[in-house]
Formats: C-alpha cells, sequence, structure tokens
C-alpha cells in the first residue's frame, strides 16, 4: 500500500513542475485592442468619406486605399441603407497580417467591413453585406437563371449563324451556276449531210422542175409539135439539162 501510495506521489510532482513551467507569448504583429481600434477608425473614416464625397482628394497619398474602401462601401450602401454604428469587431492576427472583421447596423441590411491590416500599412478595406438565408437563396436563383439565360441565348444566336451559313451557300450556288451557263459556248448547227448518189440528187432536181411549170408545159408542147400531135398527153418531161453557152459560142 504504501509503495502505491509512493508511486503516486511521484507521477503528482512531476506533472506539477510540468505545468509550473512558463510559456513564452506568442509574437503578433497588434495586440487585439491596438488592431481593433485601428480597424474601427478604418470604418468611421471610410463612412465619412462615403458620405462627403472628398474620397477623391487622397489620390496619390498615403491614404489611397480609402478610395477601393469607399468604393466599396458605396456598392453595398444601397442594401446597407443609413449607417447607425459598429456592432461587433472579431480579429485574427499573426505575426505578419492581423483580419478584424467590424460587423456594423444599417436601416435595412447589417455588414461586415473586412480590414486588413499588413506590418506598415491597411492592405484592403471592403464592405460584404449580411443577408438573410432567403435572401441569398433567392440571389443565388437569380445567378443561376441568368448565367443559364444567358447561355442559352448564345446557342440560339450561333444556331441561327450557322442557318445562315447554310442560306448564303445556296444562293452561291445558284449564282455560280447562272454564271456557268452564260459563259458556256453554243452549240454549232448540224451541217446537213451531202447526198451519197445521183439517184438521191435526181428527186431535188425533179422537185425543182415541179416548181417550173410553165417551162414543162412549153417543152411538152414543143415536143408534140415536132412528132405532128395535136396534144401533149402521153408526154412526160422527167429531166431538163442546160446546154452550156461557152460550148454553142465555140461551135459558131
Amino acid at each position: 500500500m504504501k509503495k502505491h501510495l509512493l508511486i503516486l506521489g511521484m507521477i503528482t510532482c512531476i506533472f506539477g513542475l510540468t505545468g509550473c513551467g512558463t510559456k513564452e507569448p506568442e509574437k503578433t504583429l497588434l495586440s487585439q485592442e491596438e488592431a481593433v481600434k485601428v480597424a474601427t477608425q478604418c470604418v468611421q473614416t471610410t463612412v465619412k468619406l462615403a458620405a462627403s464625397g472628398q474620397a477623391q482628394q487622397l489620390e496619390g497619398t498615403e491614404y489611397e486605399f480609402y478610395l477601393d474602401a469607399v468604393e466599396s462601401f458605396n456598392k453595398a450602401s444601397e442594401d446597407i441603407g443609413d449607417y447607425k454604428g459598429i456592432i461587433s469587431s472579431e480579429t485574427d492576427i499573426d505575426e505578419e497580417r492581423a483580419v478584424i472583421n467590424v460587423t456594423i447596423e444599417g436601416t435595412e441590411h447589417n455588414a461586415v467591413v473586412e480590414v486588413i491590416l499588413g506590418e506598415k500599412a491597411v492592405e484592403g478595406i471592403t464592405t460584404n453585406v449580411i443577408y438573410t438565408f432567403g435572401e441569398s437563396m433567392e440571389r443565388a436563383a437569380l445567378n443561376t437563371l441568368l448565367g443559364m439565360g444567358t447561355v442559352f441565348v448564345v446557342l440560339i444566336l450561333i444556331c441561327f449563324i450557322i442557318y445562315g451559313f447554310k442560306i448564303i451557300s445556296v444562293f452561291e450556288n445558284r449564282k455560280n451556276k447562272k454564271t456557268a451557263e452564260k459563259v458556256e459556248a453554243p452549240k454549232a448547227a448540224p451541217v446537213a449531210a451531202a447526198p451519197a448518189s445521183a439517184a438521191e440528187a435526181a428527186p431535188a432536181q425533179e422537185e425543182n422542175l415541179k416548181d417550173d411549170l410553165e417551162l414543162v408545159a412549153v417543152i411538152a408542147a414543143a415536143i408534140a409539135a415536132s412528132e405532128g400531135r395535136t396534144t401533149t398527153d402521153g408526154l412526160v418531161v422527167r429531166s431538163i439539162r442546160k446546154a452550156n453557152k461557152n460550148k454553142w459560142q465555140n461551135a459558131v
């Protein structure tokens, strides 16, 4: 029993000595009180500059970061309404940076002003409106519908553009076809074939004789007179040959 009590006492002494050890404090950029004080001043200055509209005068100075701070606050002020005051502050501080979230109260919505402090200066001031769950869902749904609607509109426009290319190609094909028909040379007229023999030429001569009925009648009457006939019945003139005038002239 005494042995167990001795061991228990030794363990208790060891834990006691461990608890008595000193822990070095963590090094931070600023203390919590200093960080909250600086952030509060930044928020109040941002609100005053937004109300007065004199932020542009700080351009080119060491306080130029207030230009972005005022722009962010003005965008959020439509949902915040009138500024009423600071509600609370939360800090996150390490050796290189301090982030302070300052909650402000407005007539319409509350907001969180995020102030980021660096080693030498203020790195940024941003205002974010606090929306209810229903308002957040409504805004998300509207953003989703807007994004999907934009995508569908773009797709419809692309479809119309592709369909327009098809119509243009049809008109171009018609135009090229008409141009090709105009440029194409007309076909040559067919040449009449010459008669193959004198037998084929004879009917053409007979047709010519039929066209000159008066000459045929005179010749038939002359032949009938030379034979002592009184009529030309039974006489048929099949062809007429014209004598060469030069031949007769040479004979004379």
